[in-house]
């Protein structure tokens, strides 16, 4: 061999070498960037935010409806909260008031309805669709 051949075999690899060494860096890098916990410090008073409430929202509320009942039956709330029902059932489902304040249309599996309670009282309501199917929610 001359003395280039050797030279030019060896530039490959180092090359190679530099680019797989860069690489696996560059990847636990990211990963530890992904992977770091993140810390937030609360008063020991303090409420814990709803997944689904930001600081600036009104309060939420969540209804399931699962196995032909609305989950949970009675919900108690303040005045100005959003109730969300979510149809996890297979078959479809409405959300209706007794006094018809708020009605939704039929809810297929995963389908969400919203309804902001914006006056205190007890609100009883049913799927149409399943009559027996009964729950209530008081606002205060």
């Amino acid at each position: 061999m001359t003395a280039n051949e050797v030279t030019y075999k060896k530039r490959p690899y180092t090359k190679i070498n530099k680019k797989w060494i860069l690489a696996v860096a560059l990847t636990i890098a990211s990963s530890l960037t992904v992977a770091a916990p993140t810390r937030s410090i609360r008063t020991a008073n303090a409420p814990h935010p709803s997944p689904l409430q930001s600081p600036d929202q009104a309060p939420s509320a969540m209804v399931k409806i699962d196995n032909f009942s609305f989950g949970p039956g009675n919900l108690t709330i303040s005045t100005g909260t959003t109730v969300t029902w979510t149809n996890n059932d297979d078959v479809p489902h409405t959300v209706v008031s007794d006094d018809k304040v708020f009605k939704s249309k039929a809810l297929d599996t995963d389908d969400k309805f919203s309804y902001t309670f914006t006056k205190p009282g007890t609100y009883n309501y049913f799927c149409s669709v399943h009559p027996k199917m009964t729950a209530k929610i008081e606002v205060k």
